[in-house]
């Protein structure tokens, strides 16, 4: 019996040694464990990809995936044994104190939103409280910010000694903020989902694939073995140009704020190619302001009015129905079709009367057009229909844009009792069809481009680690719309629109440009006529064309498609030819009057360097052909005199003169701290050069750009007089380039025979890699 008992004590107070331990560990120890429960060993852990970036046509980032950073500390030891602990705990507490004043001044220089006061308060808040995890700022702060708040004291510490940790966020963003914004797309926030624009078109390439990884322990550290590794999303590069995109959007933003207008639309195409160069959808919101609310470029359905007109005539022409010399008696300007009223714009000034087939066009005449079109097609509309098909513009663009239209086009046999006598007339003139005015623009492209019509093209190619990797070629929709004779008449007709018509407002004295206005009524709640869908669509320089264009613009009152689309257009082809214009540098270059370098004083040795590359003539000491002499420079006759410095590491260098990079090394590198004002060439410097040196003292320069620089404070300076070449120092032996002429060494007047005390030194970049540190301009 006694022993049963003994086993039944033992075992209890096991069990109660168990049920201690339990709770020890779940309430005393639970920081500790949870920390330890991070670290557990995972197999089949996802790897996410980075997501690639968007670029323009010239390679300019559009949309990247950049860090983001939220920083804290932890305050307290993670040392498992309790005497360890302690000391380390001890520790820890000492070096922050000890840099408790260099932390919080270097935080409010990198966040003055907060000053040192309140940074001090928040860590000490953070170690009463004991925390692991204690948050530092309260926003995000990029990469470069975090680079710098790690290279403050304590906080350069490795995180298991000094506690300071991130945690790393990758955020989307847009370098040119709005531009091009519902093209490019947007990323809903804090997710990795696309919203709209090319970032949800193209996510699968964009996205990439997720790897797999595990951990395992190798020599007591956990290692991540990656099993299958992520493969990154594409680099997609767009046809867009940032430049134009910037054109076409303020010049259509400027011209709907004059407007009050409802909402606009700019699409700028490369002729050959197809290539979107700018593509811009404005709306007008409540605060007054135009935004890209939806791309209604490639989305929107309107009527197109006049501008469809030119489709109607290549139609007829086509079919030899008309040809240039087709004359129609428009009368006053009214005419009943089929129990309706046609009107022509001016049937209140008498109309135009009998006129020709350009004259239709040139002044947009609906009874012209209409007339014709239903003389000869009435009792065929299918020929006609069919014959708009064939001319390609309600061909699938298939842009890769979620919610791109396809054009909607009637046909006689399939609306059946829906087609009334008047549809083919009122068809004729940009009615009873719906067509997006990115296909207005490809057909208008097309007739630019001798009859080829290309399919927009909006994405170039697809790269990965900067090669690419697959190219979207040039898509032939119509290798020829029409007959050459066809093509040619409509050509001269849509010059002769800018030129003596309608859509005088869109050309300019410079170049010739051809195209067509177009008015539509819009049907709204409140019936026809309330607002107008007015736009202009054409190509430039006419007689080599290099763009096609299409403004659009949907408006309230009084509307006039040359005369309010028109501008826009001007304005666009205008500066986009200006940018062709510029002359290139060599072109522009001097080749008479020689040019004289400058030369900032620093490291003659790697001024050399540069100046053997760009081809200067230099005349300096054999030592400056070393690695690194520090020096001073002059010029004169388009010449440079190179001169080495004795140094004095007692005393305090003369840095007037230098660009600020070397004479802040030669400062720092001699003991002294420095405080920068200006840009340019040092100018004066606050402690006078040859004083005693005193280390830790803080030298102010004074920077500026002007070449005079050197003269702003009274020293002695390099003189070289038209006849003499820059004298060496004591013991120093003189070698030219080869370029350059010789010429007897002589003493130049004014010259001292002491030389200024410079300090010798290498400069290098973090990379420990020797870097030139001159700039040589004009030469």
């Amino acid at each position: 019996m006694p022993r049963y008992f003994l086993i039944t004590v033992v075992l209890g107070v096991v069990g109660l040694l168990v049920l201690f331990k339990a709770a020890h560990i779940m309430f005393l120890e639970r920081d500790y464990w949870e920390a330890v429960s991070d670290r557990f060993v995972k197999d089949s852990v996802e790897i996410y990809p980075e997501r690639g970036n968007i670029y323009s046509a010239d390679g300019q980032l559009l949309a990247g995936s950049l860090p983001e950073y939220k920083i804290y500390m932890d305050f307290m030891s993670w040392e498992k044994d309790s005497l360890r602990r302690i000391r380390d705990q001890h520790r820890r507490d000492s070096l922050l104190n000890a840099k408790m004043d260099s932390i919080c001044e270097g935080m409010h220089r990198l966040f003055p939103d907060i000053d040192p006061q309140k940074f001090r308060s928040l860590l000490r808040e953070g170690r009463a409280a004991k925390s692991h995890h204690w948050l530092l700022y309260p926003r995000r702060i990029s990469y470069i910010e975090y680079q710098e708040v790690k290279r403050l004291p304590y906080f350069s510490l490795p995180s298991y000694r000094g506690g300071f940790h991130a945690e790393e966020f990758k955020q989307r963003k847009k370098p040119f903020g709005s531009l091009a914004a519902r093209t490019i797309g947007e990323m809903y926030g804090g997710k990795d989902t696309a919203r709209f624009g090319l970032e949800l078109s193209l996510d699968t390439l964009l996205r990439g694939k997720p790897g797999l990884t595990h951990r395992q322990k190798v020599r007591r550290r956990y290692l991540n073995i990656i099993d299958v590794p992520a493969q990154d999303g594409y680099d997609v590069v767009t046809t867009l140009d940032v430049g134009m995109q910037d054109i076409c959007e303020q010049a259509l933003n400027d011209k709907l704020t004059e407007l009050e207008a409802i909402s606009g639309i700019c699409i700028l195409m490369e002729v050959a190619t197809g290539d979107i160069k700018a593509m811009t959808s404005l709306t007008r919101c409540a605060d007054g302001k135009y935004r890209e609310v939806r791309n209604a470029a490639v989305s929107d359905l309107p009527e197109p009015g006049s501008v469809f007109k030119p489709v109607s005539f290549m139609v007829a022409m086509d079919d030899g129905y008309i040809d240039m010399d087709t004359r129609v008696n428009t009368g006053s300007g009214i005419m009943e079709m089929h129990g309706r009223r046609m009107r022509d714009h001016n049937w209140h000034r008498g109309g135009y009367g009998e006129i020709a087939v350009p004259k239709i066009l040139q002044v947009s005449s609906n009874i012209g057009v209409s007339y014709l079109i239903d003389k000869y097609y009435y009792d065929q509309p299918e020929k006609y229909v069919d014959g708009v098909y064939r001319t390609g513009i309600t061909e699938d663009t298939k842009l890769p844009i979620p919610g791109y239209a396809r054009p909607r086009l009637r046909r006689p046999k399939e609306d059946g009792s829906n087609w009334s006598k008047t549809a083919l007339a009122w068809m004729s003139i940009g009615y009873e069809s719906q067509i997006p005015p990115i296909n207005t623009l490809m057909f208008y492209n097309g007739i630019a481009n001798n009859g080829r019509m290309v399919s927009p093209r909006l994405v170039k190619s697809l790269m990965r680690n900067g090669e690419v990797v697959h190219e979207y070629p040039v898509e032939v929709v119509r290798e020829q719309m029409c007959k050459p004779k066809t093509l040619k008449n409509l050509q001269t007709i849509l010059e002769q629109v800018v030129s003596i018509g309608l859509g005088k407002a869109a050309g300019n004295k410079l170049f010739h440009v051809s195209g067509k206005t177009g008015t539509a009524q819009v049907w709204t709640s409140a019936g026809f006529a309330s607002e107008y869908f007015v736009s202009f669509a054409g190509y430039f320089p006419s007689e080599k064309p290099q763009y096609s264009c299409i403004v659009c613009i949907r408006k309230r009152g009084i509307a006039s498609g040359g005369g309010q689309c028109g501008p826009v257009f001007r304005k666009v082809s205008e500066a986009i030819m200006a940018q062709r214009l510029r002359p290139e540098i060599a072109a522009a270059r001097d080749t008479v009057h020689a040019p004289e370098p400058e030369v900032k004083d620093g490291d003659i040795a790697a001024a050399v360097r540069v100046m053997r590359t760009l081809g200067v003539q230099y005349e300096a000491p054999e030592a400056a052909l070393g690695e690194t002499v520090w020096g001073e420079a002059a010029a004169h006759g388009g010449k440079v005199y190179l001169a080495a410095a004795p140094q004095d590491t007692g005393r305090v260098p003369d840095v007037v003169g230098m660009g600020a990079r070397d004479a802040v090394f030669c400062l720092e590198q001699a003991g002294l701290r420095v405080k920068l004002n200006g840009v340019g060439a040092v100018t004066h410097q606050s402690i006078k050069a040859g004083s005693p040196l005193v280390a830790g003292q803080v030298v102010e320069l004074e920077l500026k750009t002007s070449r005079k620089a050197r003269k702003a404070e009274p020293r002695p300076a390099p003189s070289v007089p038209a006849d003499t070449v820059m004298p060496p120092s004591a013991g120093q032996k003189t070698r030219s380039d080869s370029a350059a002429p010789k010429a007897p060494a002589k003493k130049p007047s004014g010259t001292p025979a002491k030389q200024d005390d410079r300090q010798q030194a290498c400069l290098f970049d973090g990379r420990q890699r020797r870097v030139p540190t001159k700039f040589i301009r004009n030469a």
